[in-house]
């Protein structure tokens, strides 16, 4: 018997897996038009299969946005109904983070890229001219395979994709399903992972994504130029492309390298992640193929290599998807997702955008223009060919390890990665860097085609011996003798690579403006190396433990207890130059955040710095995790974070009357101390002093009306602990003729004071002082790490940018002119 249920808004549900099935279908039909539109331009026909076409493509853009305002009107309104809207949001989280909980699962992060895609369709509908029909008959393929992802039907048995549109109740069993009222138990949303509150996690997704989608074009651009065999005419007008999403995409990594630094705890802003190595595979290939495409446009070689590096690009944003949305990677790899029963779903759309490109490339092998002339040695397109081709081999290095799970599944192995994952990441990759960045300053001494080899190795010499010279004066001065050979290594040929690319530069600015944009890209690449080596190779420690405390055996197991120190709550301690206080904790939303301050003092004991680190602290069923906070210098960042606490979620209690209901709470501190005291005088306790500065005779109470016969007085008390004051007053009332204490907390300095007793004779007050055992004493383990000169990677990365926008411009022009 069918259920009804109550107060469910099924309308923009059932609106939303309509748009779903209008966006596959708006696709599938501008697939197949615009592949017999260029079957039939082949034929010199001229039919009314382009019109469709477009009309199909546009229908799906639209079916793409309405999915979105769907999706948002679930998450914004709350309708946790929806499993979406229940797995992803909470009634707590602001509006940005409910845009960001739109791509917080997988169904929402093809909808994005999905999106993005139509974007760049619409686009290339009005700029590709002569190229829009194959070019648009790969996208809506691409789009089509998108559109299955999210359709969430059932075809024979077998699921076909997950809909962002699935009722909780659909998803999920249970007695509580049975209730008509189901919803009515259901007051809130699971919520957001707190390390994904971060404003990284509001830009960093849909950027990333922009950044893989926009990879079909230069693919789409390779396939139309091999399916119309016009092998040569798609390079120019794909480098432009090929060049923003080059841009977008590694924009977007470093911007979640940026959110890993500021929310994760690993220490630092790449940890060898397989899926941080998944999402770097695309970009890698496509910088080598824009290279190798710059070679053959120059000279009309290396073809082959061109084409093959942009399809396969491609291929590895999908295979990129499949380690983050198989679960695969589940074992491995904190980032991945839940297999959602798309494992074989994900691994077909690999199989497709593969056998698409090998089909081409074998039917078309004997066509292809193959030179059979060798390149000339000492020329630019040469070098630019090798220098691809290394980076080509890192990124193979990089997918072979990363690819161990799919290996063991695939053949039955039990490949098991590195001892050492990260070292074995770096020193391998380094080796890669070291002759990239080389190859990335000997090309900017090589004319095209051929240069004088005296000329290029006396001044190749010449900038080799200021590199050197620069390294050891950093060396020195950024002290880095605790850094390997190999990475010294790396900042030699970064620095060289700078240099030369600094050449080429200053030439631009006396007219030879073209070659800017690259030379400006590689400077940028060469100051994030820079960075990035010395930041992680020489990051120091700050937070040194010589006590001897272990803190426990857990604890030793995942830290180092000589890099942790202890911080009892408004104790301050000296740290590296620092006077490091725990002044509390306080909860923001979903956010535990953790209150330190750091003090600096010249000699004469001046003050000369302030300032308060709040890091973040999740407690959940698997123990505590914590977010850093950093303070940023011009030179070194300062990067801080909880390791363990004893706090949990401190809130103060309301005030309470009576000794019956104080009893439960006495049992939380040490045996009382009464004290007799008037005006004027002090109290001394364990962690310091209490001054009794005066009465006050006009005391009140919330929610507590008192008459002309009650009276209130309040005891105002200044605790001075640990070089803080803190004022507090407690309160004795008489209301009806009965006598009633109101005690006062200070949660601040584990204290809880009340007035016992009034002594009108003696005009004193009798003042009982409640301190929480040592034991009990709030307090954190704390680790602080310095990263030095980390902001060269950073501005390395804003370089960069700067340099594919100043490229993406010259090759628009140039476009325009032919």
């Amino acid at each position: 018997m069918d259920i009804a249920f109550k107060n469910e808004h099924l309308f923009v549900g059932d609106l939303g897996r309509l748009f779903v099935a209008l966006a596959f279908g708006g696709a599938l039909i501008s697939f197949i038009s615009y592949f017999f539109a260029t079957r039939e331009e082949s034929l010199n026909k001229d039919t009314s299969w382009h019109k469709l076409a477009r009309v199909g493509f546009w229908l799906n853009s639209l079916a793409i946005v309405g999915m979105g305002v769907c999706l948002f009107m679930i998450l914004y309104n709350h309708y946790f109904e929806y499993h979406y809207a229940w797995s992803y949001t909470s009634r707590s989280l602001p509006v940005y983070y409910l845009i960001s909980g739109f791509w917080n699962g997988q169904e929402g992060g093809f909808l994005l890229w999905m999106f993005w895609q139509a974007v760049l369709g619409n686009i290339l509908i009005r700029k590709a001219g002569s190229w829009e029909k194959p070019v648009m008959t790969v996208i809506a393929l691409s789009q089509a395979i998108l559109g299955t992802m999210v359709l969430g039907i059932d075809i024979f048995g077998a699921r076909i994709g997950s809909s962002p549109f699935l009722l909780l109740r659909n998803a999920m069993e249970g007695p509580i399903f049975q209730n008509p009222d189901y919803l009515s138990f259901i007051k809130d949303g699971r919520g957001m992972n707190p390390t994904l509150q971060n404003y990284w996690m509001v830009i960093h997704p849909p950027t990333l994504f922009l950044g893989f989608a926009s990879v079909v074009v230069p693919f789409a651009y390779a396939i139309a130029g091999l399916w119309q065999k016009r092998y040569k005419d798609w390079v120019k007008p794909a480098l432009s492309y090929g060049l923003f999403s080059a841009m977008i995409l590694g924009t977007g990594i470093i911007m979640g390298a940026f959110w890993a630094y500021e929310s994760l705890n690993f220490g630092g802003f790449w940890a060898w992640d397989p899926v941080e190595n998944a999402s770097v595979f695309p970009w890698l290939t496509l910088v080598a193929a824009l290279h190798v495409m710059i070679v053959f446009k120059n000279t009309g070689h290396s073809y082959f290599t061109a084409t093959f590096l942009v399809l396969i690009s491609f291929v590895l944003v999908w295979y990129s998807s499949f380690l983050a949305r198989s679960g695969i990677l589940g074992e491995s790899s904190v980032h991945s997702f839940t297999d959602l029963g798309m494992f074989w779903h994900l691994v077909l759309a690999i199989i497709i955008f593969l056998v698409l490109s090998i089909y081409f490339l074998v039917v078309r092998w004997k066509e292809l223009p193959i030179t059979q002339k060798d390149e000339d040695t000492y020329s630019r397109e040469f070098w630019m060919f090798v220098g691809a081709v290394f980076l080509a081999l890192a990124c193979f290095h990089l997918i072979v390890v990363t690819s161990f799970p799919v290996w063991n599944k695939m053949f039955g192995t039990e490949l098991a990665p590195p001892t050492n994952v990260v070292k074995h990441y770096n020193i391998i990759q380094a080796c890669f860097a070291v002759v990239i960045m080389f190859f990335t300053g000997l090309t900017q001494f090589l004319k095209y085609k051929k240069t004088d080899s005296k000329v290029f190795v006396i001044t190749n010499f010449v900038y080799l011996g200021f590199a050197g010279l620069l390294t050891v004066l950093i060396f020195f001065v950024a002290g880095l003798s605790k850094l390997q050979y190999l990475y010294l290594v790396v900042i030699f040929t970064s620095l060289y690579s700078i240099m030369a690319n600094g050449k080429i530069l200053a030439e631009a600015l006396k007219g030879k403006f073209k070659l800017a944009g690259s030379a400006v890209a590689h400077i940028g690449f060469g100051l994030m190396l820079v960075g990035a080596v010395i930041a992680a190779g020489t990051s120091k420690v700050v937070s040194e433990n010589n006590t001897g405390e272990q803190y426990s055996a857990e604890f030793a197991k995942e830290e180092n207890p000589r890099e942790n120190v202890l911080l009892y709550r408004n104790e301050p301690i000296e740290m590296n130059g620092y006077s490091v206080t725990f002044l509390g904790d306080t909860i923001e939303g979903a956010q535990h955040l953790f209150n330190i301050a750091y003090e600096r003092k010249d000699k004469d004991g001046k003050l000369v710095e302030n300032f308060v680190l709040r890091p973040n602290v999740i407690q959940s069923q698997d123990g505590m995790s914590s977010s850093p906070d950093t303070k940023h210098y011009l030179t070194y960042d300062l990067y801080t974070h909880v390791t363990m606490t004893n706090v949990l979620q401190n809130k103060p209690e309301e005030e309470k009357g009576g000794h019956d209901e104080q009893q439960d709470d006495d049992k939380n501190y040490d045996a009382p101390m009464t004290h007799e005291v008037g005006v004027g005088d002090t109290i001394r306790y364990r962690d310091g002093v209490i001054v009794f500065k005066g009465v006050n005779k006009q005391a009140k109470l919330q929610n507590i009306p008192l008459t002309d016969k009650d009276v209130a007085v309040g005891a105002q008390l200044e605790v001075i602990t640990h070089g803080r004051t803190i004022n507090a007053e407690p309160i004795y009332m008489i209301k009806n003729g009965s006598a009633f204490d109101f005690p006062k907390k200070l949660e601040d300095a584990g204290l809880k004071l009340r007035i016992s007793k009034i002594l009108p004779e003696k005009q004193k007050f009798e003042i009982t002082v409640y301190q929480q055992p040592e034991s009990k004493k709030q307090f954190i383990v704390l680790k602080a790490i310095q990263f030095p000169y980390i902001n060269f990677l950073w501005a390395g990365v804003v370089i960069m940018v700067i340099g594919f926008l100043m490229s993406i411009f010259r090759r628009n022009k140039e476009l325009k002119t032919t």
